[in-house]
């Protein structure tokens, strides 16, 4: 199973939802990966307090640099999560028939079937934010892996 997290600017929350579920899955047949509908922070580290959040959670994401979406993600992955409604309809966009919107779905449906609630970004945000979005994409990668 291939699986992708697709927010923004891919420093924030999908690095997170990559991170998070890739700790999951370690013992399963599963590869994460995360990217962005936007080209803002191609090539970039994700943002210093996901790293951060992550880290307190037992959790590297030194590794990732943000990359964009492209039609060719419909190919290599079986899944596609986006974090919020607006990045689920540029990726439904992109897609180029049926099959490829299929696989896309916004992450927490996962855990509140076909609410379309957003992650939020927590970019500009303060205080808990960067805890609080972990937290929901914690639980929505419990969700996840309960389905694999």
């Amino acid at each position: 199973m291939k699986i992708l997290m697709v927010c923004l600017g891919n420093i924030c929350r999908s690095p997170l939802a990559e991170g998070i579920l890739k700790n999951k899955t370690q013992n399963l047949d599963v590869f994460v990966d995360s990217a962005g509908t936007s080209s803002y922070h191609v090539g970039n580290l994700p943002d210093s307090r996901s790293i951060e959040i992550a880290n307190k959670n037992g959790i590297d994401l030194t590794y990732q640099r943000a990359r964009q979406f492209s039609e060719k993600d419909f190919d290599d992955f079986d899944k596609i999560y986006a974090m919020d409604t607006n990045n689920y309809s540029n990726i439904i966009s992109l897609g180029r028939n049926q099959s490829d919107r299929d696989k896309v779905d916004v992450i927490l449906n996962e855990l509140t079937p076909k609410s379309y609630d957003s992650v939020p970004d927590p970019y500009y945000g303060a205080g808990d934010g960067f805890q609080i979005v972990y937290n929901m994409l914690d639980n929505a990668c419990d969700a996840i892996v309960g389905k694999l």
